[in-house]
């Protein structure tokens, strides 16, 4: 296969409102560098409604939105509003004997603290409330701001920030958390649901659909438009490949950034040919979560304290007390993200990391090499699921508090747990998919007998 190429181009068929409103102009075309599996290739001109796939790996390039700066403004200040409310609101009440308690979103994390538990603490209180807070709160500062006269300082910061905060927003894990608490305290004690619930419900709705509908690149290209970028941009869009060129992690644009003092000229990000020690840092990631998954699934995530009597519960033993309830499809979800998912991932992350170092052109590295880059997507996407369980740890242990007579207490097996899924996080993004296809020998242009690349046309086909 040619090392350049046209990107793919079909129908969304997210926006298929699209047709019903007025047409927006299109983009201009852009030459992109894959990152999925490296390969260098023209995004062409696309209408709204399109999306830009890699001709080689199957890598999502672009998707096109109409309006697409107007509308991620709305749902952003909806789900900040919806936000407002989950956060200030009551989850959950549980009463009895004539005890009633109640939790909110920081009583879980608050509990965790007295506990002794303060680093899940922090990562409840990140995942659930502080990241999704500050993404809301980045892309009102952006998307605000590009409407001014006068645009705000360190924008491209902040948009950057916004972006990396993504990963670490979990408000549709964190209301699955609060359907497996609510199924699990059904034997123990009376609840009742409270109006947080359903704001967490329809936050999940709209948080979802602004992330669909989103088109970051047109974010960049009004950046850019308005003269606000890190360095001064070359005249006219890029179409052709020359030595020296990388497309930036944090933007997508490709650039030579040894002109620019090693940064991307648009967003200031370090630019760099593949992830720095990327097998080394996904390798020692990967082992630290091998050893923790043993204490995570031997220790107890919790103990429910009956009557003065403890009885430990590990994540398996969970699992088990949920099937000896006829919780099938409940205990089928807990035992897929607590157990296979962790597995999964680090499975996944071992036959990549020994795709890569064992590899050679021609040889054992190009099989399956594309499905490998589809496992990568599904590994980066699938490990925050994980916390479904560590979401449900803390709402149980933040609501039966009632003394002598039922009490549910958090384990150290759940902080060894949770510390997995972040590691393994990390790990996937730590990992860089297109040393894949380099020691399979399908990118040529980082061998010094590379030569420069004429502009391509732009192919584009409607599905």
């Amino acid at each position: 296969m040619s090392l350049f190429s046209g990107a793919r181009t079909s129908r969304s068929a997210h926006d298929l409102d699209a047709d019903l409103e007025v047409r927006a102009p299109k983009t201009k075309p852009q030459f992109r560098e894959c990152p999925g599996c490296g390969l260098f290739q023209v995004v062409p001109a696309m209408e709204p409604g399109l999306r830009s796939n890699c001709t080689r790996c199957g890598t999502l390039l672009r998707v096109t939105r109409v309006n697409p700066l107007n509308r991620h403004l709305a749902l952003t200040f909806a789900a900040m509003v919806l936000f407002t409310v989950v956060w200030l609101g009551m989850l959950m009440k549980v009463s009895t004997a004539g005890i009633v308690r109640e939790t909110t979103l920081d009583s879980g994390p608050l509990e965790l603290v007295a506990r002794g538990l303060w680093p899940l603490a922090i990562a409840v209180a990140f995942t659930t409330a502080y990241a999704p807070m500050g993404k809301f709160f980045a892309m009102l500062y952006v998307l605000i701001g590009l409407k001014m006269k006068y645009m705000p300082p360190r924008i491209r910061d902040v948009f950057l920030l916004s972006r990396r905060l993504n990963t670490w927003c979990m408000p549709e894990v964190l209301l699955l958390g609060v359907f497996v608490a609510y199924t699990k305290l059904g034997d123990l004690v009376t609840i009742e649901l409270g109006p947080a619930v359903y704001a967490l419900g329809l936050l999940t709705v709209v948080w979802v659909w602004a992330e669909v509908a989103f088109d970051p690149h047109a974010v960049w290209e009004e950046i850019e438009r308005r003269g606000q970028t890190h360095a001064a941009m070359p005249v006219g869009p890029p179409l052709a490949w020359q030595p020296g060129a990388m497309g930036c992690e944090g933007c997508g644009l490709v650039c030579v950034p040894a002109e620019t003092d090693g940064h991307c000229p648009r967003c200031g990000s370090r630019v760099h040919e593949r992830k720095p020690n990327s097998v080394s840092r996904t390798w020692a990631l990967v082992l630290a979560a091998i050893v923790l998954y043993i204490p995570a699934n031997v220790y107890p995530v919790l103990t429910v304290m009956q009557l003065g009597a403890g009885q430990p519960s590990t994540i398996l033993g969970g699992v088990e007390e949920l099937l000896d309830s006829g919780m099938y499809p409940l205990a089928a979800l807990v035992f897929f993200a607590s157990i296979m998912v962790p597995l999964f991932k680090l499975l996944g992350l071992g036959s990549m990391l020994t795709a890569t170092q064992l590899g050679r052109p021609g040889a054992g590295a190009s099989i399956l090499i594309r499905e490998r880059t589809v496992l990568y997507h599904i590994v980066a996407w699938i490990g925050r699921w994980s916390m479904v369980d560590i979401f449900m740890e803390s709402l149980l242990g933040a609501l039966v508090q009632f003394g002598r007579a039922v009490t549910i207490e958090p384990g150290v097996g759940a902080l060894a747990f949770c510390a997995v899924v972040f590691i393994t996080i990390f790990a996937a993004e730590t990992f860089d998919p297109r040393l894949m296809w380099d020691a399979a020998g399908r990118n040529p242009h980082r061998a010094p007998a590379m030569a420069g690349g004429g502009a391509l046309a732009p192919q584009a086909s409607a599905s």
